[in-house]
């Protein structure tokens, strides 16, 4: 199996600093410098000189890929003052004349011969090139610790999340199956021929619960037909009550967190009238247009004192984290509420 090369911003960028100025920009400040006769015809002459502003420049990799952010994320900055310091004096100066007397000893033109000759004889010529070397490499250092701490703070989140939506799942099961589990009890006590339907929606959702949701984003489709599923119980449990979900008749091919709108769901079953008095609603209605998914909830609360909502567990906590992950800047959660309705709407930006 072949493993695929991810090109990210730290890669490409080192790439251009190879190519653009060891590759181009050093190879033509040593022509400058040189002064050798001038090829006809030829737009890359004297390939020895490009090949050593390549190689001169390999023993920089270890200290820009491995001591630069190794140091960062130790916080030990006087030791990184003190290593650049001797990395890019001694280091640097007898690197460059190593380098040249390698090229010196196995270039056959005389011409570019003297040219490395030159250069190892003095070893403080290119003191200005040294400094400019020094904020290259120092630049792509700092963009790559800062690219990988983005990354790691960012899969630290991601990791997070997935416990609590873990969490979730484990908080979820034992408390559906419980209630789900009473009401087939009721429905069997009665011969219903509702029975088997039941049964089968029950099992579809736990499935959906225990294998779907394991994957980052799930369609769109799947997530209101659980929804839906849930819906139907919850009516089945509270037949009495106007227990209603708008689905969509046409579902876009999009995308979502799974059991991203489930929070919002369960905080209305959990603070609903419904559940004392037989008139009571919950209402929810999903909804997609090219710009934004939108997704509102509503329920008659509970009168005071009888457990009326307080500001809401982990799940209310849960989604805002992870709107903020995988919508930043692109969504609105939003909670109102009268004396008698409290109404919650997400709406989420497409575009």
């Amino acid at each position: 199996m072949v493993k695929k090369v991810k090109f990210s911003f730290p890669v490409v960028f080192e790439i251009l600093i190879w190519v653009f100025y060891v590759g181009m920009y050093k190879y033509s400040a040593h022509l400058e410098q040189a002064h050798l006769p001038h090829v006809p015809d030829n737009d890359f002459p004297y390939l020895e000189i490009c090949l050593y502003s390549f190689c001169s420049m390999l023993f920089i990799v270890p200290y820009y890929r491995w001591m630069v952010p190794k140091l960062l994320t130790a916080k030990r900055y006087w030791i990184l003052l003190v290593l650049t310091i001797v990395y890019f004096v001694p280091v640097y100066i007898y690197a460059m004349q190593g380098m040249a007397w390698i090229f010196m000893v196995g270039t056959k033109g005389v011409v570019v011969a003297a040219y490395f000759a030159h250069l190892f004889n003095n070893p403080f010529l290119d003191i200005d090139v040294m400094l400019i070397d020094l904020i290259t490499f120092l630049c792509l250092a700092f963009a790559r610790f800062s690219y990988q701490t983005e990354q790691k703070r960012h899969q630290v989140e991601t990791d997070n999340l997935q416990l609590q939506l873990n969490m979730l799942k484990t908080q979820l099961q034992p408390h559906f199956l419980f209630n789900t589990l009473n009401s087939l009890y009721g429905l069997s006590l009665t011969g219903s021929k509702e029975t088997p339907g039941f049964i089968l929606l029950l099992s579809q959702m736990m499935q959906y619960i225990l294998y779907d949701c394991d994957q980052e984003f799930v369609r769109l489709d799947a997530e209101q037909e659980f929804l839906k599923g849930y819906f139907e119980l919850e009516h089945k449990k509270f037949p009495s009550a106007a227990i209603n979900f708008n689905v969509l008749a046409v579902i876009p091919e999009i995308k979502i967190p799974p059991l991203l709108f489930l929070p919002l769901v369960e905080n209305s079953f959990k603070h609903g009238k419904h559940k004392l008095e037989d008139d009571a609603t919950v209402q929810a209605r999903l909804t997609v247009t090219a710009e934004e998914l939108s997704f509102v909830i509503s329920n008659d609360k509970l009168p005071a004192g009888s457990g009326n909502r307080g500001k809401g567990g982990i799940g209310l906590v849960n989604i805002r984290k992870r709107l903020d992950l995988y919508y930043p800047g692109k969504y609105s959660l939003t909670f109102n509420e009268s004396e008698q309705v409290y109404i919650a709407q997400l709406t989420i930006k497409l575009i």
